[in-house]
């Protein structure tokens, strides 16, 4: 019985094969026989089987690439697949021999169709009773991968594939249908094309390949998976010597060398460019703002090159700065962000872990930390504005209520002491911004609204929107001793904008953008414009030139080149800033703990870090070789209304008051 059974299960299976196999010959029959009317009654009516014009082609992406701004790739931003074309010049001579010998040997010669090969696939399939051998040419080959997509072997596509093939190849060179191809055609593991592929299996470009390199590359397309060297190296051996015997065969090598290259292993070196990041701080804002500015459709699309504005010797300086000073794995994070002044482009982003961990969060564009008194310079530069005097005195007693109904909190009034309670006395706007006075800033966002501050908040820099809307930006007094919190990049765009004299630049990651044509494209507005008066610029820089010459900066100094900066504390020590300029370079360093509000004690050596000990020690080491061969420049003079505060060196005269210790 069961025998019985087995042989009726082989003879349906046998007549099963006979009918596909039938099928496949009629459709074979078919093609030929159409193929063979073409070949000797002309191509006129397979030619109207199809147009061109109606036809886009497929989008396979191509990779964008960001570069540092000396030519060092930082990043590939990829597509959903590997894809970096390149002309036929910059390919290793072997691989298009090496392709032409095992997919279409008589390329050279034939048209788009190559009837002989047709015929004889056909009668390779006939003889063997299933489809072995296909009888496509590389312009066939290409034309399916541009233009169908459709691996079936059907009749309508095979009539289509051919009818685009003799039009495809009326438009172009061979030497472009074999550029076009080795550009297009998938060698695995999400590579399109010869570069991604030599990138993905040799870490080298196409035009480094060797012979057997590109022999390898050229048997993939066939049956990527199956002789995918990386997972099945001996079926990728084996085909590869498959290619170098053809390429012998054909006439590309001699028998000497060929005997050489089949003695050979496969010399694979699988590569991570696209997916090695330097700089991932960096890098991943900067292709956030590809997509912001640029559109995320371009950014899809691909085939980009990008010159960002990163300068790797800034870069390296404050990566040194930073971790120079917080050496111990216990340590609190930092963050540093530079801008030119002039342009906006940001120089350098370092997010910093003492502990060497990696962080998937950018603390430089996503902390939003509590600034303390480095917040101050706006409310200040909003009374300059109001045409309020650098020489405005106030009262800085160690404690004062606030009953402005606009400031009142837990609807009483503003309850604001300095720092250890101290007294301030009486003195001018000066010294109260040199010795971070809180009772007198409370008492100056009194006077010029908090809602104005807020406003020139978000012309300076500030990009997070105030109110209801934002979890960070609530429009309360208590914005001027730096209760909101905002990022390191925010407040170096507030300081960039002083340093500029009044003018606003938005950050600016990219010094080019170029297309997959190597066009440039136009970015458009860069957001410039003017915020201050140059000579209220001018005025605030003068009073925070005090901060660092004998104000609570003074770690920052950087000997006889002018500086102007602002510490902040935040409460209890949470965070620590320092935020500072020469006309060149704005630069803010932010320390604290990433994983909450956790008062920074016994750091390094620092019982109580405050914004004028770590973080401008770390400010000063990374500014001083910064800017070091940069010629020294002095800050633009105010008219201070008749004002003698200038004294013959450059610098001013200060008021003798008691001063505060506060951050």
């Amino acid at each position: 019985m069961l025998l019985a059974r087995h042989g009726r299960l082989r003879r349906s299976n046998r007549r099963r094969r006979s009918i596909v196999l039938i099928g496949a010959l009629l459709i074979a029959s078919i093609i030929a026989l159409l193929l063979a009317t073409v070949a000797f009654t002309g191509q006129q009516v397979l030619m109207s089987q199809c147009s061109l014009q109606d036809l886009r082609r497929l989008s396979h992406g191509e990779n964008s690439f960001l570069y540092m701004n000396n030519g060092q790739l930082l990043g590939v931003v990829p597509s959903a697949t590997n894809r970096q074309p390149l002309p036929l010049d910059q390919i290793s001579p072997s691989l298009p021999e090496a392709t032409v010998a095992i997919e279409d040997a008589r390329f050279w010669q034939h048209g788009a169709l190559d009837y002989r090969g047709i015929l004889r696939a056909l009668y390779q399939d006939v003889s063997h009773g299933q489809v072995v051998q296909g009888g496509s040419t590389i312009t066939q080959e290409l034309v399916r991968n541009l233009f169908i997509g459709d691996p079936q072997r059907t009749l309508s596509r095979k009539i289509k594939e051919a009818c685009l093939s003799l039009k495809f190849f009326q438009k172009h060179t061979r030497k472009q249908i074999l550029t076009d191809y080795l550009n297009e055609v998938f060698y695995g593991n999400h590579a399109y094309g010869a570069q991604a592929a030599a990138r993905t299996y040799f870490s080298k470009p196409a035009s480094k390949l060797t012979l057997v390199q590109a022999a390898l590359l050229a048997g993939l397309p066939q049956a990527p998976s199956v002789y995918d060297p990386i997972t099945n190296p001996r079926a990728a051996l084996v085909r590869r010597n498959e290619v170098l015997q053809a390429m012998w065969k054909n006439g590309y090598i001699s028998a000497s060398k060929l005997r050489s290259a089949t003695r050979k292993k496969l010399q694979l070196r699988p590569g991570h460019l696209y997916s090695e990041l330097h700089q991932p701080s960096f890098f991943g804002w900067a292709t956030q703002e590809l997509a912001n500015r640029f559109g995320h459709r371009q950014v899809a699309l691909g085939g980009l090159k990008v010159t960002t504005t990163l300068d790797p010797r800034l870069q390296g300086l404050a990566l040194h700065a930073v971790s120079s000073v917080l050496h111990t794995p216990t340590d609190p994070a930092a963050a540093i962000v530079a801008i030119d002044p002039q342009t906006g482009d940001v120089k350098a982003m370092v997010n910093y872990l003492p502990s060497g961990r990696t962080m998937q969060f950018n603390l430089a564009t996503q902390a939003h930390r509590s600034t303390g008194s480095s917040f101050k310079p706006i409310t200040l530069a909003t009374a300059l504005s109001e045409n309020d005097s650098l020489y405005s005195t106030f009262y800085g007693p160690p404690e004062i209520y606030i009953t402005d109904p606009a400031c009142s909190t837990n609807n009483g009034p503003w309850d604001v002491h300095n720092f250890a309670d101290e007294t301030a006395g009486t003195m001018n706007l000066l010294d109260a911004t040199a010795n971070s006075v809180n009772t007198i800033f409370a008492q100056l966002i009194s006077k010029v609204g908090v809602k104005n501050v807020v406003a020139m908040a978000h012309n300076l820099g500030i990009t997070e929107p105030s109110g209801v809307r934002s979890p960070y930006f609530k429009p309360v007094c208590a914005i001027t001793l730096g209760s909101v919190g905002f990022t390191p990049l925010e407040m170096t765009d507030v300081y960039a904008t002083f340093a500029s004299g009044g003018i606003h630049h938005d950050p600016q990651a990219f010094e080019t953008v170029k297309g997959p044509s190597g066009n440039v494209i136009p970015e458009g507005n860069k957001g410039t414009r003017r915020v201050l008066s140059a000579n209220v610029a001018a005025e605030l820089t003068y009073a925070l030139q005090g901060v660092v010459q004998h104000g609570t900066g003074t770690a920052a100094a950087l000997g006889s080149r002018p500086v102007a900066g602002k510490t902040g504390t935040a409460e209890n020590f949470q965070d620590a800033w320092f935020c500072g300029y020469v006309p060149q370079l704005a630069t803010c360093v932010w320390v604290g703990y990433p994983k909450g509000e956790i008062p920074l004690t016994d750091v390094e050596g620092v019982y109580q870090v405050a914004g004028g000990t770590l973080p401008a020690e770390i400010w000063h080491d990374f500014m001083d070789p910064a800017v070091a061969k940069l010629p020294i420049k002095a800050f633009p003079t105010p008219d201070l209304n008749g004002g003698t505060l200038i004294n013959g060196d450059g610098t001013y005269s200060y008021s003798q008051y008691p001063t505060t210790t506060s951050g």
